[in-house]
């Protein structure tokens, strides 16, 4: 069977693409084992942040005394559950399938490969496509070799999502960006959860400043958060109505349910790389800045190891459309990545942290600004907690990174992100006029404060 197109993977990325080409023209087949729209909406980002909307107007409700009088807050899980079953359709895909055909694309369920320069098998049929063949396969979940974890009826990100109860009791292994999301909605409608994180502190990509201002914000939602350890063997003691974890450190957590939420990987090995001359056993499809891994294939995605994010996926998805469309496209370019964990405290970055910068012989220069202390932050009071943390390239003048972390951290990320990837002069946001009050005016404290800042050694 002949196509224009075969994109293998029809998650955030390949949907873009898919959908762009069939509109362009083009004959497309899209290729999808499970939902297409994939992780995102279903069992990711729409339904977590959906989760997290519930869990913070509980917390708002509980700031009430003392600033606006009193209120009985009264948490029904069943809601939440209600909400994420609306938001996925039921994990249903099929407006997505609607989306795709309308535009002129065919779906085919099942798992692709490719074959033969230019041929991709789905199942018994044979696809060649005459134009390209798109990977955007997305990752899974990282399962840790713990003992005994293979006979435990753990959680992954999807079973907490589909979740129709709360657990009384949750152990999350993994303080990243997904365990923490998580486990911060469990303990405000009422599980008593503990964070259990092998290095040395939750968010560990992010400034250290991002992990402690979290880190105290989840125990003051009666987390417990354990860092430094891992978990060495879990075991089902009583017949599987709880789960009990020991540690790398000799100590033991029970508790009813355990969610392994410890990272994500590609799986290259299932998509037959090797038939057009690849490497399979890498970690990551190597890419151009035109997104082609080799002649006449294309990766978007978490495929290329450019960041874990459906933001990152619809990005690559729109230099390979142009390059394959034969359009002038622009090259792919990280130095401005985004990224935001949508906690309350939100935990937004972008580029470089300061870590990072000075392992690249920046010369840095830095500066900060407490948004509980700014005018904003003050007026807001309970929940106040964030920074503003700006990374300064000291001998060009511009930023290489910086976070936002607070209220609405998310949100103020965007002024940040737009001066790292233009390169913005210092001089140039330190002379513009910040709205006031808001949160994002603390970057003019932040600015000032990297101004008083002593120019770095090696500058």
């Amino acid at each position: 069977m002949k196509a224009d197109v075969v994109v293998i993977g029809m998650g955030p990325g390949g949907e873009e693409a898919a959908g762009r080409l069939a509109e362009a023209g083009l004959d497309v087949v899209g290729v999808e084992k499970q939902l297409l729209g994939g992780e995102c909406p279903y069992w990711g980002c729409v339904p977590s942040k959906a989760m997290l909307r519930a869990a913070g107007l509980l917390a708002e409700g509980r700031r009430i005394p003392g600033m606006a009088g009193s209120a009985e807050i009264r948490p029904d899980y069943a809601q939440v559950a209600k909400r994420v079953r609306e938001v996925t359709d039921d994990w249903d895909d099929q407006v997505a399938v609607d989306r795709f055909t309308g535009k002129g694309g065919r779906l085919v369920r099942g798992e692709g490969r490719i074959v033969a320069p230019g041929q991709v098998a789905v199942g018994d049929e044979t696809f060649e496509a005459e134009k390209a063949i798109v990977l955007a396969t997305g990752t899974v979940p990282v399962i840790p070799p713990i003992t005994g974890l293979g006979s435990v009826p753990y959680w992954t990100n999807r079973q907490a999502i589909e979740a129709a109860e709360l657990p009384r009791s949750l152990v999350v292994l993994g303080g990243g960006a997904i365990g923490v999301e998580l486990a911060q909605v469990f303990a405000r409608f009422g599980s008593e959860v503990t964070v259990v994180e092998a290095l040395p502190r939750i968010l560990a990509l992010e400034e250290p400043e991002s992990s402690e201002i979290l880190a105290a914000a989840l125990v003051a939602d009666g987390i417990r958060v354990v860092v430094g350890t891992s978990a060495k063997a879990v075991a089902t003691p009583d017949g599987g109505a709880s789960i009990a974890v020991t540690l790398s450190d000799g100590s033991e957590l029970t508790a009813q349910r355990l969610l392994v939420a410890t990272g994500r990987r590609a799986d290259l090995s299932r998509l037959g790389l090797a038939s057009v001359g690849v490497d399979e056993s890498q970690r990551f499809v190597a890419v151009d800045e035109r997104m082609r891994v080799c002649d006449g294939v294309w990766a978007i995605g978490d495929l290329t190891g450019k960041g874990l994010f459906t933001h990152m996926a619809t990005y690559q998805a729109g230099i390979a459309v142009r390059d394959i469309l034969g359009e002038p496209t622009w090259a792919g370019d990280y130095r401005a990545v985004p990224r935001v964990t949508f906690t309350d405290p939100e935990i937004g970055s972008v580029g470089l942290t300061e870590q990072e910068a000075r392992d690249q012989g920046i010369a840095v220069r830095v500066g900060r600004a407490d948004i509980a202390l700014e005018t904003r932050g003050w007026i807001h009071k309970v929940g106040n907690s964030g920074l503003i943390k700006l990374i300064e390239d000291y001998p060009a003048g511009v930023l290489v990174g910086a976070t936002s972390a607070g209220p609405a951290g998310g949100e103020v990320l965007s002024l940040l992100t737009l001066a790292v990837h233009t390169r913005t002069p210092i001089e140039q946001l330190r002379s513009m006029i910040y709205a006031y009050p808001t949160f994002h005016r603390a970057i003019q404290a932040a600015l000032r404060d990297l101004q008083a800042a002593p120019a770095p050694p090696s500058a």
